[in-house]
Formats: C-alpha cells, sequence, structure tokens
C-alpha cells in the first residue's frame, strides 16, 4: 500500500502528488468529447446451443477480430444480482480506512487492499485503490483478504464467482466453434485449474483528470476479462486505429474483453485491445474486472487448426504469462510483442 490511498488524497483535497502525473501526455488526450464506441452487443442465449444462430457466432467473431470486445447480455445474471455487487463493492470501499487496512496487500504480493503496485522507480501512479483476489480454483483462495465486512461480500462474491464461470465457458466454447474449431479447443488449452482473479476497483474524484488516469493504458494478460461498469459513471476507454472511444454504459450487460492469451491461442484473429481508464474530478466510479486466465503449468500456443498457408503462425509458445506481465505493464509496454515470431 502506498503513504495514502488515492480515496484519502481525493478526500483531503490535495494537490495531485507528482507521481500521479503524466509529464509526456499532450494536454488534449483526456478528452469527454471523444467518440462513443458502437460496441457490439451479444446475445450470449443465443450463442449457447450447437444450433445457435449462426448469425450470432458470426456477430461473436467479428465483434471479436474487430474491437475484441462485446456488451453481453442475456448472460444469466440477474440484473437486481448485480446490483447486489456493485453495492458491497461500495460499502467495501466506503469503510474508514483502519478497517480497510486490515486486508492491505504483503509486500511483493498481488492479493489483497491497495494501490498501484510499484515495480519501477519512476513510474506514473494510477489514480485508484483496488481489491484484488483470488476466486477460483476455491483451495486457490485466500480467504484472510476476503472482507468480512459488508456482512454479505464473501457471500455474493462466491455467488458471481460461479455465475461468471459458467458464463466464461459459454463463451469460449462459442468462440471455438465461431472459428469452426472443435468447442472445447481454448477451454482445454488452458487448462482444468485455470485461476479466476476479482479486481474490484474505485477511482475517487481527481482533482486534475486533465494529467492523470485511472488505469494507464494497456491489454490485459488474461485469456478473457468481464467487466461489471459503473452503473451510472462512465471511465472505460478502448484504442482502435490509434483513437480512443468512450464505452457506453448499459446497466444490466457486461463487458467482455480478449486477453492476450487468447490473442496467441487464435493466431491472432481475436484481438486484445489496449484500454485504459479515465478520471472524473466530480464522481468515484467503482467497477470489478474478472480475470480468466490459464494455468501457469500449462504452455500457450495457437490453437491446431488456425494455422495454414494463408495464416502462418504468428506467436511462440509462452507459459507463465502474467509473472512477467505486470514490468511490461508499468513500462506501458505490451508484453504480447515479445511473444510475436
Amino acid at each position: 500500500m502506498g503513504a495514502k490511498s488515492v480515496q484519502e488524497l481525493s478526500m483531503n483535497g490535495q494537490e495531485l502528488p507528482q507521481n500521479y502525473i503524466y509529464k509526456d501526455s499532450d494536454g488534449g488526450i483526456f478528452d469527454a468529447s471523444l467518440p462513443i464506441m458502437e460496441i457490439p452487443i451479444i446475445d450470449i442465449a443465443l450463442i449457447t446451443s450447437p444450433s445457435s444462430s449462426k448469425e450470432e457466432l458470426e456477430k461473436l467473431r467479428s465483434a471479436l477480430s474487430f474491437w475484441g470486445c462485446f456488451q453481453a447480455m442475456n448472460h444469466g445474471i440477474e440484473k437486481t444480482f448485480l446490483d447486489k455487487v456493485r453495492e458491497v463493492t461500495k460499502q467495501f470501499f466506503a469503510l474508514p480506512q483502519e478497517k480497510k487496512l486490515k486486508y492491505t496487500r504483503e509486500d511483493g504480493g498481488i492479493e489483497g487492499y491497495g494501490n498501484d503496485m510499484i515495480v519501477l522507480e519512476n513510474q506514473t501512479l494510477d489514480w485508484t485503490d483496488r481489491l484484488y483476489l483470488t476466486v477460483s480454483p476455491k483451495d486457490q483462495r485466500q480467504l484472510k483478504y476476503w472482507p468480512e465486512n459488508p456482512e454479505t461480500f464473501r457471500e455474493i462474491l462466491h455467488q458471481y464467482t460461479e455465475k461468471t464461470e459458467v458464463m466464461i465457458e459459454v463463451i469460449f466454447k462459442a468462440m471455438a466453434r465461431s472459428l469452426s474449431l472443435d468447442e472445447n479447443s481454448f477451454l482445454d488449452m488452458c487448462g482444468e485449474r485455470a485461476t479466476l482473479v476479482a479486481r474490484f476497483n474505485l477511482y475517487p474524484p481527481c482533482p486534475r483528470p486533465d494529467a492523470t488516469l485511472g488505469l494507464k493504458p494497456h491489454a490485459d494478460g488474461s485469456a478473457l476479462t468481464i467487466l461489471l461498469q459503473d452503473k451510472e459513471v462512465e471511465g472505460l476507454q478502448f484504442l482502435k486505429d490509434n483513437q480512443w472511444y468512450r464505452v457506453p454504459i448499459i446497466p444490466e450487460a457486461l463487458v467482455v474483453n480478449v486477453g492476450d492469451q487468447a490473442e496467441i491461442m487464435s493466431n491472432g484473429i481475436f484481438k486484445s485491445p489496449m484500454h485504459r481508464v479515465v478520471t472524473n474530478r466530480e464522481r468515484e466510479r467503482i467497477s470489478l474486472a474478472m480475470f480468466f486466465t490459464p494455468n501457469s503449468d500449462r504452455e500457450i500456443e495457437t490453437v491446431n487448426g488456425l494455422v495454414d498457408e494463408t495464416r502462418p503462425i504468428l506467436y511462440k509458445k509462452v507459459k507463465d504469462y502474467c509473472s512477467f506481465y505486470f514490468q511490461y505493464y508499468q513500462r506501458g509496454l505490451r508484453p504480447i510483442e515479445a511473444a510475436m515470431i
């Protein structure tokens, strides 16, 4: 945990500390007048049955090849339940600081409560506090970091994990079918003990939204990321052809994006998109990202059937991709470039 949480910095109304300011940003980059992204909406109920509408699978393939992401509707998680997840997230971050410090991340660790991890000396910090928890496999859970306040937090996260896992399986099978592969191709590559990590994010009001970011530009090191957005406050943006686009809020939808490891598995057909989070002067924003990541012992490579004369293999095999991912992330670099042939 840094000297102070971002929430404390925000509440004290202090000047923005220098290590949160992007020195070389061109002033106009953090801009609310950016275009709204026409992010495709995929009906998850339509992609579940083998006889499912070919149309929806084509739409899925096209969304993941062009944008690398989509808004998932009809995903089987009740709107009222999503609101409960948002509510416990808000309640946790609203606790007095000393209560949250009980769950502080240990030095060198990832799990627990804290702000941006410092891995480089002159790193520009993200304007965010977060709670990072491994939720699956169950025997990997470190419950000492799981809040007991609010009282319903653990149970709601447990239920949300189970619902998310069902959805991830459906999406991965559909991704494989959209490329005319065996539906288990991607899931098998990830291994039986793939991990699911939850990251609860708080972006407090920021005195200088023109000079700092909630999350610096990056692509995810996961295979798939499922994001529950704030219901009211926008902030997520995706990059396409050197243009940033704002992601609209659909309260009952989940934003799904491909991570680097699925880009490698799909031989670059599915794109792992660059994205960032901007800050807001007036309002705090919360979100919950679930990162589905292959078992770290597995070698991840392009799935059989996606290499031919017209499309040579683009990536080397990778293993334990996330172990070197953060070093690249903090330098603003893309680790996937190191995996390219």
